[in-house]
């Protein structure tokens, strides 16, 4: 049964997505974790708007998973992956020490009427189950009115 994920990004990247330029959700960190290793083709990702609601929901086509990670390594995927992810150089910047990441492939993206949700720590991304969902997995999302 495919996974349901919570992604919170800032609004330029969900607008990116939204308008198709950005076509990979990326996740680089120190240490393992958070989606690392639980993300599959097929899993549904719910995408929240730093400070705002969750209104973006799409599918995972194909999914990259990354060990071991070196500052060169990364620079590598940086230079052969950033057309899809639109990343920066802050964001490599920040991201040249990570161990692990993947990235996740998007497809049926689709924007969402807008969902609040009490989401208080600083996880950037959640692996949702029943009953600490935030209440997504039971909903009926319908398509935002143009």
């Amino acid at each position: 049964m495919p996974n349901c994920h919570l992604a919170i990004l800032k609004k330029l990247y969900l607008d990116a997505i939204l308008d198709g330029r950005k076509q990979v959700e990326s996740r680089f960190s120190k240490v393992r974790g958070g989606g690392f290793g639980r993300v599959a083709a097929g899993d549904r990702v719910f995408f929240k708007v730093v400070s705002g609601p969750v209104c973006v929901v799409a599918s995972v086509s194909a999914v990259e998973h990354f060990e071991g990670l070196t500052p060169r390594r990364m620079v590598s995927l940086r230079k052969r992956y950033d057309r899809y992810i639109l990343g920066g150089d802050e964001y490599w910047d920040s991201k040249s020490d990570s161990k692990f990441g993947f990235l996740a492939w998007l497809k049926d993206v689709r924007p969402i009427e807008p969902v609040r949700i009490s989401k208080r720590d600083w996880r950037g991304g959640v692996v949702l189950r029943r009953g600490s969902d935030f209440g997504l997995l039971e909903g009926d999302f319908t398509e935002k009115a143009p």
